[in-house]
């Protein structure tokens, strides 16, 4: 579908909105005289300055923008900006979040390789939030560890939000209604904006909430009814078997989403203000975004059943989760210099349950032996942060400008992870010669911990050389330490086969430690062609803590045909690794502001590179090293007015991303020849990504405004393991089209739109391998394999009331 051509197309669509603003702007009755693009003021170098004046690649969206293109959240995001990946796989697990195609981790759950860091406001925290009273989210593309430390490999992406404001009362209510194909329930969102000054001038809270709903529209077709005693695999073509022992259990993927914040600013006077804010994120899901259709064994009794938008799960995989953060944000003016405190405290829980069964099939221990075989996990997760930072950013008129600061980050993580297998115990003392039960059916357990703390101080330098030349230079000295425990036991085989009482647990942990030291350093040059254009050169890195994989050490010798998982002393740490940025990028603006061309080519060295694999002894899941890998590319973005009714954007990015080392032991303990080799195409993200949209506007109805939105967003294949290696697949490109129509009044709008206009059917990312379905042990039974899919057709209204007192 995407060819070399593809950059063609992108360049021939720019041009062409050249042409379009030429033609317009040449005859003044088309275009009125006085109108341009809207300017968007960004605060990603720490100082304010439009996005056309900073000299780095980064795309802003503003409220208008989000509202006028239905963006609700961050995978919705991607489609504007050029080098974003973000591989929307349901609310259940965070989407991968991909810059420039820096990912070496196979597709599926937990496939995010943090080499992007999300901030709200000044503070890093890591959360898919709603797009509720955002005044803008800006992402900043390439390797950022300067001003931003830590998990900018990639890049970072902050989500602004409104300020209180001082002087007037506001308020808005907001409601939007939908109805998802393949889903039995409408579903909604609705919410409320208040602003209020408590001293005029001086105090002011704003708060607001929202509550979304989305029925899902994924069928858990094939759970279970009674664990332990329900057969899990019937005979599929006796119907009354399948009823019987299986229930379906529909639109099992949906989510309530609960997003509140209050937020208080103080100005005491022109040199000196503070905002205290609380932020509140609770997200229930209700499963995986993942159907079987098509990932089935032939052999497998439901693999000409299985419907399109059906998992075949056998058990619900639910997944609550809580995000808080409380922020300090304080500024004086010194008079020669801005300073600014910024303090961050953020608490992360979640408490979740999937379906484990095919992975202990998958070991070959007996379990497939017994007919009502079915596993879950239970698994809580706990993170509290805390963040500081303190800087002086300079404010005199000279040539010369500085930033100076400090940072401190500090990270304590608690997690467990509990098998149950329901009714086996009995099973293996039938048939195996178990020597009692074990009555909480308790087969596996894991308790990790971490403590990460980090510290660092940065600065950059400018001076302006000429009226034209700008030079920045800038570094950052950081240190980071790393404490980890680990300890597992599996109860169940303890008490069948070991003499353990019934209900005994035995735990002993494993200590890690883990740290490091460097510097980061970055090099800017603007230069100012011309009052409209601007060129860039910029080298920067950016870095990501290494640390231990929480993984208990494996015994010396090993149990013989005893179930365990544990780690070799060569898996249980994992080591930093760093990105180096080249980059050469120009910003122009043309025909008094009615067209803006910016285009940045880049260069990314990739060094120690972190990539997830999987333990020998168990197959439990670790981060591990290789040499190097390499991302190259070209990104372009445009806007432009074509007329007084119609204004367009467009972006095309094209990157190569692949492996510049030699990765022998990463899918194969034994080296072979099919481990990755250099030159191999990293997975997760396309080579390719288009999008395109336009915008007619005109009045209707005594003055009320009528937008009309289309928007297309395109991208070429995916591959899901490095170099298709490991049994990897390529995913096929897709391309989706968007349309809404908006109706706008003085205090109120409402809109139209459907999402997936034309009902694409799309795989997104791939979990596992058909490894599965062919050559692991109960291949026949296996259900593990399967696709993350993309939502249906959606059509919906919002209505939204602005009224101020």
């Amino acid at each position: 579908m995407f060819k070399p051509s593809l950059l063609t197309l992108a360049v021939s669509s720019a041009l062409s909105s050249v042409l379009f603003s030429s033609n317009a702007v040449a005859q003044e009755q088309v275009i009125e005289k006085n109108k341009s693009l809207e300017v968007i003021e960004v605060t990603a170098t720490r100082r304010s300055g439009s996005i056309q004046a900073a000299p780095l690649n980064i795309t802003a969206l503003d409220a208008d923008v989000m509202k006028d293109q239905n963006i609700s959240e961050l995978a919705d995001v991607a489609r504007w900006v050029p080098g974003l990946t973000i591989t929307d796989q349901g609310g259940r697990a965070g989407s991968p979040i991909i810059v420039r195609g820096l990912n070496t981790n196979s597709s599926g759950p937990s496939s995010d390789g943090g080499t992007v860091a999300t901030y709200i406001n000044e503070i890093p925290v890591s959360v898919d939030m709603r797009l509720v009273d955002v005044e803008r989210v800006e992402v900043l593309i390439g390797p950022q560890g300067t001003l931003y430390g830590a998990g900018t490999l990639g890049g970072a992406i902050r989500y602004m939000l409104k300020e209180p404001e001082l002087d007037f009362t506001s308020g808005e209510v907001f409601g939007d209604v939908f109805q998802t194909q393949e889903s039995d329930s409408v579903g909604g969102e609705a919410g409320f904006i208040f602003n209020l000054p408590l001293i005029e001038d001086k105090l002011a809270v704003r708060t607001s909430l929202n509550i979304y709903e989305d029925p899902g529209f994924i069928d858990y077709a094939y759970t279970v009814r009674e664990p332990g005693v329900s057969i899990t695999d019937p005979d599929w073509t006796n119907l009354d078997a399948v009823n019987s022992n299986l229930k379906n259990v529909k639109d099992a993927n949906g989510e309530t989403t609960t997003t509140g914040r209050i937020s208080l600013r103080y100005k005491a006077n022109e040199s000196f203000e503070g905002t205290l804010n609380y932020f509140y994120q609770k997200q229930d899901t209700e499963g995986r975004s993942i159907v079987h259709h098509n990932s089935l064994n032939a052999n497998n009794g439901l693999s000409d059943r299985i419907g399109k938008y059906e998992s075949a799960y056998r058990y619900e995989e639910p997944r609550e989760k809580e995000d808080q953060l409380l922020s300090l944000e304080l500024k004086a003016d010194l008079g020669f210099a801005e300073l600014v405190s910024a303090t961050g405290i953020s608490h992360f829980e979640a408490d979740g349950q999937r379906d484990q069964t095919d992975l202990l099939i998958r070991l070959d221990y007996g379990y497939e032996e017994f007919p009502s075989f079915s596993a879950f996990t239970r698994e809580l997760d706990e993170v509290d942060t805390f963040t500081q930072e303190l800087r002086l950013v300079s404010q005199s008129d000279s040539d010369l400008s500085w930033i100076v600061g400090g940072f401190y980050n500090k990270t304590d993580t608690d997690a467990s992870s509990r098998e149950f297998t329901p009714g086996f115990d009995q099973f293996a003392v039938d048939n195996f010669g178990g020597a009692q039960l074990r009555p909480d059916s308790l087969e596996y357990l894991e308790i990790t911990g971490s403590k990460v703390t980090e510290s660092a101080l940065f600065g950059e330098v400018g001076y302006q050389v000429t009226d034209k030349l700008d030079i920045t230079i800038g570094a950052r000295f950081y240190e980071y330490d790393v404490k980890a425990k680990a300890a597992y036991d599996f109860p169940l085989a303890n008490t069948l086969f070991g003499g353990a009482e019934p209900d005994a647990i035995s735990i002993n942990y494993e200590y890690d430690k883990a740290g490091d030291n460097g510097t980061l350093l970055k090099f800017n040059a603007k230069y100012q062609f011309s009052d409209s254009v601007m060129g860039y050169a910029t080298i920067s890195e950016g870095f990501r803590i290494g640390g231990s994989n929480l993984l208990a050490a494996c015994p010396d010798p090993l149990p013989e045909n005893q179930q365990t998982g544990c780690g070799n002393p060569d898996e249980r740490l994992f080591e930093s690794d760093t990105t180096t940025n080249y980059e050469l990028g120009f910003k122009s603006t043309w025909f008094r502001s009615q067209l803006h061309f910016n285009a940045a080519l880049f260069n990314v060295d990739w060094d120690n590179a972190q990539i997830a694999a999987a333990t020998v002894v168990g197959q439990l899941p670790y981060l591990t090293n290789v040499d190097s890998a390499n991302a190259k590319g070209i990104e372009i973005a445009t806007r432009a007015i074509l007329s007084d009714s119609f204004t367009a954007y467009a972006t095309y990015a094209y990157t190569k991303a692949e492996l510049t080392s030699d990765a022998a032991y990463l899918f194969n303990a034994d080296g072979n020849e099919d481990s990755p080799k250099d030159g191999d195409r990293l997975p997760g993200s396309p080579e390719h990504q288009f999008s395109m949209g336009i915008n007619y506007q005109t009045e209707v109805f005594n003055n009320k405004t009528l937008d009309i939105n289309y928007g297309l967003t395109a991208q070429s294949d995916v591959i899901s393991k490095v170099g298709l290696r490991d049994n990897g697949e390529a995913l096929p490109g897709y391309s989706l089209s968007n349309i809404s129509a908006k109706l706008t009044a003085d205090a109120w709008s409402t809109t139209l739109y459907v999402d997936n206009l034309f009902n694409k059917y799309a795989v997104t990312s791939v979990r596992r391998s058909d490894a599965d379905i062919t050559t692991a042990n109960g291949a026949d039974i296996q259900r593990n394999y399967g696709y993350f899919i993309n939502r249906p057709l959606t059509v919906g209204i919002k209505f939204n009331y602005k009224f101020e007192i």
